[in-house]
């Protein structure tokens, strides 16, 4: 006779709520947004641009989701009673891995954007460009309360952690590992993959756009003098 064992879902996308809640089905896609920056904004940044400031701040957040697990099995506290309806009884709940996600994403990205590095985002909008990050960490902790799978304190303690872990990080990063970052670029690895920095440009646009431009009217003009001499 065959002994059945219990199902288990995949969490990393497995986000439930109740029908007819519109809400609760807004706020769902909203609890996938670490996942959508996960996987699209970080592997398509690596596979276009390759920026190192990029790659550390992706670490970053692999290193605080780490940390988060460690805690949550050092502390091993149990998730609210709705976790039953949620299937997710067999997984702790302190802290909150998406609002430490979140909070540290939004931290590193805001001191990032204020201290120019990239120069993507110009002055003016600055502030526009800050408000989508806070506004998705509030509203992904938010989330994982209304849906039940978190106490208050249990999204309140991930985003304290992730303010304090990102903010950690990034001065890390910017003020002792920054100085690697020509070595990362001239080695075998760096060679390899095109692994640049580009934090020292003012404007990485307009570099971007001028060197484009130059490029393809360069290779006009040789194309043009191939054409006379033939």
């Amino acid at each position: 006779m065959s002994t059945h064992h219990p199902l288990k879902a995949v969490t990393l996308t497995h986000v439930r709520y109740q029908r007819g809640d519109r809400l609760g089905h807004f706020l769902a896609w909203v609890s996938l947004v670490p996942v959508f920056i996960s996987l699209g904004g970080f592997v398509s940044h690596f596979i276009f641009r390759r920026e190192l400031q990029g790659m550390f701040f992706a670490l970053g957040l692999l290193i605080s989701q780490f940390i988060n697990e460690l805690i949550k099995k050092s502390v091993q506290q149990a998730r609210p009673e709705t976790c039953v309806l949620l299937e997710m009884c067999d997984s702790h709940g302190w802290p909150s891995s998406h609002s430490q996600y979140m909070f540290f994403f939004a931290v590193y990205f805001t001191l990032m954007t204020c201290k120019g590095i990239g120069g993507i985002w110009k002055v003016r909008t600055k502030w526009a460009a800050l408000f989508l990050p806070w506004s998705l960490a509030v509203l992904t902790m938010c989330s994982r309360v209304y849906l039940g799978y978190h106490t208050v304190a249990q999204v309140f303690a991930g985003a304290a952690l992730g303010i304090f872990l990102g903010g950690v990080w990034f001065w890390l990063v910017n003020s002792k590992l920054f100085c690697y970052f020509p070595v990362i670029e001239e080695s075998a690895f760096g060679r390899f993959f095109y692994v640049k920095d580009t934090s020292h440009i003012s404007d990485v646009l307009k570099f971007e756009f001028d060197n484009a431009r130059a490029a393809r009217k360069g290779m006009a003009a040789r194309k043009a003098m191939a054409t006379k001499s033939n």
